[in-house]
């Protein structure tokens, strides 16, 4: 071999010598001072084990020291991320001893818990909670098999009256990775196997109810089994909360809205949902608040089964009132027509608006009002001033105020009350309702109209376009597209009468509303807060539900006050004479007397009952209809306010009227309903007519005097021109006449493009 081509060969693999090392000096380099944290941390895994100590959350108490949310130690299972990916074995051997006590529990399932905490892999990955012993000691006993298994103990949320008040309470489940983003901006430590609220109180309070977590330090050997623990750091438990509820009280409107609902639905099968707010009319604090299906926290802390789901979130397109879901707060989240409850609205404006004489203006009811669209009324009531026909709840008499008043004084009246507007309770989700205007009636008709145009347009170029494509010669296109012009042009001139007849105010506008149809929507909050300020004598007052805040030693953090929000205009004017005419309403002859007739004389009760109009597509008009029912008491002194709807009711007193009776009684001391013995005469009385009250709980079917529905719908008739129109003047045409376009449960924010 010659000289040369050794000092080639020599060069070569010296060269490939420093390659080599050069980049096992790169990597080493790469490693040490890039990585360094990386590697020490998963050579301390191997030895130390970092446990967390879950904080206990702050529990919730009713204003009479009932314990509604509390916490219990149960055994948790959960695995490090790190000896999970390594080890497919492992997670087979889990799910074996698993399954038998949780069906649910699936290697997939185990393996999806892994991937969503793939970027997380220092924090444990909670798998089960709350396991019986019996698994605790299976576990144990296959250690050896289960490298990274952690059983810990923790605390858990426990609900010791179950569904009572479960809305109001709300409940706890596994944080979403958009929750656990946004909660990353707060004081608190989060990680994806964080419990939080998601509704209620547990939601609202989140940050107070929640404490910090603690954890522990432990040294284990090569089979994962401790050795000596380092140190601990304690965790601190999350203020408690006192309510404003009345645990009593709550319990009696709770098993009298059952019990209602249960009678209604032998005639009435579509009455399965209710919602109702009693409060106290001086300081804004809801004593009571219900909504049905009932919600039970306690069905949320683990994985929620196909059943409760269905219960939960029925899977249907659009709303079905036989499977309505039972997630919903509908006492703050779900607004409704008011029916005759809205007509105190009504006669206030006519009071402030100087057009009524309470005793002296009489309007002659004969069972229909004389302005188009001759609105008809619950009965033939003859010649009735304001108190009689807030006692007969007569609609001849409120649409002739309400023409008389003005729309505008209407609308403002209404939001003095605060009717359209969120209450700000402190729960979370509520809606705000409808108290409509021209405005509004002209913003969203006018999408809705623009966006019917467009789609008929749409349809018509696909029509011609599919018959100029089979056209066979000139002579026919040329027909086809004369024809095609004529349609558009007619369907333009259709628009524009739409347009203006729809986006404008009409009289009938005023009418409807006056009696609480049209395009009214309210919440039960909302309703409960408009009548505490009829109560209370115009103070528009803030509800709360949570009374005060301290910690864990009792020491007192935060005491909420009660909060005047506005002062009713000519309250001293206007409000006598309406708190005369509701009362009116319970006395005899009105169509709530026979409900209040066993109440002593010193506790009159003032009301007004509502037979609404659904608003909903496909229902019978005249004969599905929600129950809505206020009432304040004592009349002389007022102290409560309750307000309740109950979908398809029938009637305001035959169904949300009967679970104002039984809190009333309750809260007086009439009858107790939580004593069976103080219930063997259902709290019956005769009363001076000789006819029976009704029973206090309802055992059997029971129907009340009551204002029937008129013979025709209100809102679907066409309205005709009159002398004394007040409102835009009606269009009329000899070829056309304009569809009235009734968006009573459209979302205005929801339809605007």
């Amino acid at each position: 071999m010659k000289l040369t081509d050794i000092k080639l060969k020599m060069i070569l693999y010296t060269a490939l010598i420093v390659i080599l090392m050069g980049g096992l000096a790169f990597r080493l380099a790469f490693v040490q001072l890039l990585q360094n944290d990386t590697y020490q941390s998963q050579a301390k895994e191997n030895t130390i084990r970092l446990i967390p100590i879950k904080a206990s959350r702050g529990e919730i108490f009713s204003r009479d020291n009932q314990v509604m949310a509390t916490n219990k130690l149960v055994y948790t299972v959960s695995l490090t991320y790190l000896e999970m990916g390594k080890n497919q074995t492992m997670i087979d051997n889990l799910y074996q001893a698993a399954s038998p006590y949780y069906p649910e529990i699936t290697v997939d399932f185990i393996n999806e818990k892994i991937n969503n905490q793939k970027y997380r892999p220092y924090e444990p990955i909670t798998i089960i909670r709350d396991i019986p012993l019996e698994l605790v000691v299976k576990l144990e006993e296959n250690r050896q098999n289960l490298p990274g298994i952690v059983v810990n103990v923790e605390s858990l949320r426990a609900y010791p009256m179950g569904s009572l008040a479960g809305h109001v309470l709300g409940y706890i489940h596994q944080i979403n990775s958009q929750e656990l983003e946004k909660m990353g901006s707060s004081n608190i430590q989060y990680s994806i196997d964080s419990l939080i609220g998601k509704a209620g109180i547990e939601k609202q309070y989140e940050q107070i109810l929640r404490g910090q977590d603690g954890a522990r330090r432990l040294e284990v050997d090569a089979k994962g089994r401790p050795i000596s623990e380092f140190d601990t750091l304690e965790p601190l438990a999350g203020d408690n909360i006192y309510l404003t509820i009345d645990s009593g009280i709550q319990q009696v409107m709770e098993e009298s809205m059952n019990e209602t609902l249960t009678m209604l639905q032998r005639t009435l099968p579509k009455a399965q949902v209710g919602s109702a707010v009693m409060m106290n009319v001086k300081t804004g604090e809801v004593l009571a608040m219900c909504s049905m299906p009932s919600l039970n926290p306690d069905d949320w802390k683990g994985n929620i089964s196909a059943e409760k789901v269905e219960y939960y979130f029925p899977q249907t397109g659009a709303y079905d009132p036989m499977r309505p879901g039972a997630q919903t707060n509908r006492a703050i989240s779900a607004a409704y027509p008011p029916g005759s409850t809205f007509k105190p609205i009504t006669g206030m404006a006519a009071l402030q608006a100087g057009v009524m004489d309470p005793l002296q203006d009489y309007v002659n009811c004969n069972g229909a009002y004389w302005i188009k669209p001759n609105i008809r009324c619950t009965g033939v009531h003859g010649n009735v001033n304001y108190i009689k026909a807030m006692a007969y709840s007569c609609n001849t008499y409120f649409q002739e105020m309400g023409r008389r008043a003005n729309k505008d004084v209407i609308v403002e009246i209404g939001k003095q009350f605060g009717l359209g507007q969120k209450t700000n309770i402190d729960l979370p989700d509520e809606v705000s309702g409808l108290l409509p205007t021209a405005e509004w009636k002209k913003e969203i008709n006018a999408i809705i109209l623009e966006r019917q145009h467009k789609n008929e347009l749409a349809g018509l170029d696909e029509k011609y376009g599919q018959l100029l494509a089979q056209a066979a010669n000139d002579e026919e296109i040329t027909k086809l597209n004369e024809t095609k012009n004529k349609e558009i042009a007619q369907l333009n001139e259709r628009y524009e009468i739409d347009f203006n007849f729809n986006t404008n105010w009409q009289q009938f506008d005023t009418f409807n509303m006056s009696i609480g149809q049209g395009y009214n929507n309210f919440t039960a909050i909302q309703l409960a807060n408009y009548v505490s300020t009829i109560a209370n004598g115009g103070q528009l007052m803030k509800p709360f539900i949570v009374d005060r805040i301290v910690d864990a030693d009792n020491n007192l953090l935060q005491k909420n006050q009660p909060q005047m929000l506005s002062v009713l205009t000519d309250a001293d004017s206007i409000l006598p004479w309406t708190k005369k005419a509701m009362a009116a309403v319970a006395e005899p002859g009105g169509t709530a007397y026979s409900l209040f007739a066993n109440f002593p004389g010193d506790i009159k009760v003032a009301a007004k009952t509502g037979t609404a109009q659904t608003g909903r597509a496909g229902d019978n008009s005249l004969k599905e209809v929600h129950g809505v029912f206020i009432a304040f008491a004592p009349v002389d002194d007022p102290v409560v306010a309750f307000a309740g709807i109950v979908e398809y009711g029938g009637s305001g007193s035959g169904s949300a009227g009967l679970v104002c009776k039984a809190v009333f009684e309750q809260y007086f001391g009439v009858v107790d309903h939580l004593r069976p013995a103080d219930n063997e005469n259902n709290g019956n009385a005769v009363s001076d007519n000789g006819s029976i009250s009704p029973p206090s709980t309802v055992n059997e079917v029971w129907l009340p005097e009551e204002e029937t529905l008129p013979e025709e719908e209100s809102v679907n008739e066409n309205p005709g021109t009159d002398g004394s129109q007040e409102e835009n003047d009606v269009i009329e045409t000899d070829t056309y006449e304009p569809q009235i376009i009734i968006p009573n449960q459209v979302d205005l924010e929801n339809i605007r493009p």
